[in-house]
């Protein structure tokens, strides 16, 4: 049983709904009890799913880089997941300490910032600003 209060004009009523059989709802009104009948629900109509069209096709995001295989004797810098590579900081033989930040990798809308994570020379950088890289993906060689 599903009870309401409503206030209409200022007067208040009770209303609780026994069951419903049908279009006839068996309920009682501030203790007095009735059987009304209910409007017939309208048939339900299949959703219209609209879709918004934009005058220009956006910019297709670049591949996602293969793994570039690990330079001799470099410490290399991977993805630690899928992502777009939004910013580069280095460029190749700059000086780099380990808690330096060298990129911002954009995954799930965070921006992720990216450490050298050893202290060296940036040999070599095998991403771009926007690319899509995959988890493991080499971004950097640091020497």
């Amino acid at each position: 049983m599903k009870e309401y209060k409503y206030k209409i004009n200022g007067n208040e009523y009770n209303v609780a709904i026994d069951n419903i059989e049908g279009n006839i709802a068996h309920i009682q009104l501030n203790g007095v009890a009735y059987d009304i009948e209910l409007p017939e629900q309208p048939k339900a109509t299949p959703a219209v799913k609209r879709v918004a069209v934009s005058e220009a096709p956006a910019a297709a995001p670049k591949p996602a880089r293969k793994a570039a295989p690990a330079a001799a004797g470099g410490h290399v810098i991977e993805s630690p997941l899928p992502g777009v590579i939004k910013d580069i900081f280095v460029k190749v033989g700059q000086q780099v300490k380990a808690d330096d930040v060298v990129c911002i990798l954009e995954a799930m809308k965070m921006g992720n910032e990216i450490h050298a994570g050893v202290d060296g020379t940036v040999k070599s950088i095998e991403v771009s600003k926007e690319d899509s890289v995959l988890e493991g993906n080499t971004i950097m060689v640091i020497g």
